[in-house]
């Protein structure tokens, strides 16, 4: 756990990746490409004492993940992310069952989504059936500017998404992540909006759409979809790092978030690996608003609200009993691995 300002602060990091972009695996120019624009975004934001070379951001592999997430990064839980692109990757970029290697090895460190694309028929209906069968899954990932053959992106609000949307509700998987923020070479911008959001939140209130990245460059429009949706979400991912290298930037995105949406659907996500939680975390939890903004939005990031961000949205969106999970977590793998017992002692008192 994480200390700020005298209180402990459990994390629970709402967007994890474990990417494969080695060159072997690369079957088209694209996987090339959005690498390398994965790795402009990671230096653009990323302290340069902080960067790591392309060599390393291409597979750091699963034992690198764990030291930084839980061992350094003050991380207690995490929750994986799919972004499939079978088109670009031979073995795809990450996918649901090569993250349950993970998952099942720290089974209380990781929360394990899956994915749909509408575009795959019945063949992605009973891929996303037998991912739940496989792993009781709680939440999906979804990447509606991936491609597939000649299709470059299909719509959150399509018939066909909302067949998969239906057969979410019957399985019981109630939370849809979809990456509506910044486009990634080669993947179309337009592919991305966040517009097809407000039917779908619309036509299935008993799930709940967690926009990750927040509709970045699209904020106002998220805003305004997510002021009407109660069961719409903002997912912190890319509008994290901001709060170093852009801190008035940040500032303005989150009064916009917290004027809008309020402190109980925001949620934190380090994106890992675009960006470590070691400095990430403390970078976020010093973060200020200007008093021009704090005048202007009425809001403050206090350490209640920052409480709700890193961890307490989330872990009701996943009904993760948070004092339960540190008793659990005193005596796992990772923690006697790391000697990390100590920071839930007090869940045992």
């Amino acid at each position: 756990m994480y200390t700020h300002n005298g209180e402990e602060i459990f994390v629970i990091d709402g967007h994890i990746h474990l990417w494969d972009a080695s060159e072997e695996n690369i079957v088209h120019e694209g996987g090339e490409q959005f690498i390398q624009c994965f790795y402009d975004y990671h230096t653009a934001f990323t302290p340069e004492e902080e960067q790591w070379d392309m060599e390393t951001y291409r597979k750091y592999g699963q034992e690198r993940m764990v030291e930084d997430l839980f061992r350094d990064g003050a991380t207690d839980m995490g929750i994986f992310q799919p972004t499939y692109l079978s088109d670009f990757y031979d073995e795809g970029f990450n996918t649901t069952d090569q993250n349950a290697e993970l998952a099942e090895r720290y089974p209380e460190r990781f929360v394990l989504n899956g994915s749909f694309d509408p575009r795959d028929g019945e063949e992605g209906m009973a891929h996303l059936e037998r991912l739940d069968d496989d792993y009781d899954l709680q939440g999906v990932k979804l990447y509606t500017a991936e491609w597939r053959g000649d299709s470059k992106g299909w719509r959150l609000d399509s018939d066909e998404a909302f067949e998969f949307l239906e057969r979410c509700a019957e399985l019981g998987i109630e939370n849809i992540h979809a990456h509506k923020g910044p486009t990634i070479r080669p993947l179309n911008r337009d592919a991305f909006d966040v517009a097809d959001i407000d039917d779908a939140a619309s036509s299935f209130p008993n799930l709940n759409f967690i926009v990750e990245h927040v509709g970045l460059p699209r904020l106002d429009d998220f805003c305004w979809i997510a002021a009407q949706e109660p069961n719409v979400y903002g997912g912190l991912a890319v509008a994290a790092p901001m709060a170093g290298t852009r801190p008035r930037k940040f500032g303005e995105i989150m009064g916009e978030l917290l004027f809008w949406l309020g402190e109980d659907r925001i949620i934190y996500g380090s994106d890992y690996a675009l960006w470590e939680p070691d400095w990430l975390i403390p970078t976020l939890l010093d973060a200020e608003l200007t008093p021009d903004q704090r005048d202007e939005y009425g809001v403050e990031l206090t350490t209640d609200v920052m409480k709700k961000v890193m961890g307490e949205n989330v872990a009701e969106l996943y009904d993760i009993d948070i004092e339960a999970k540190k008793e659990a977590l005193r005596t796992d793998e990772l923690s006697q691995q790391f000697d990390l017992a100590d920071q839930y002692d007090a869940a045992a008192d």
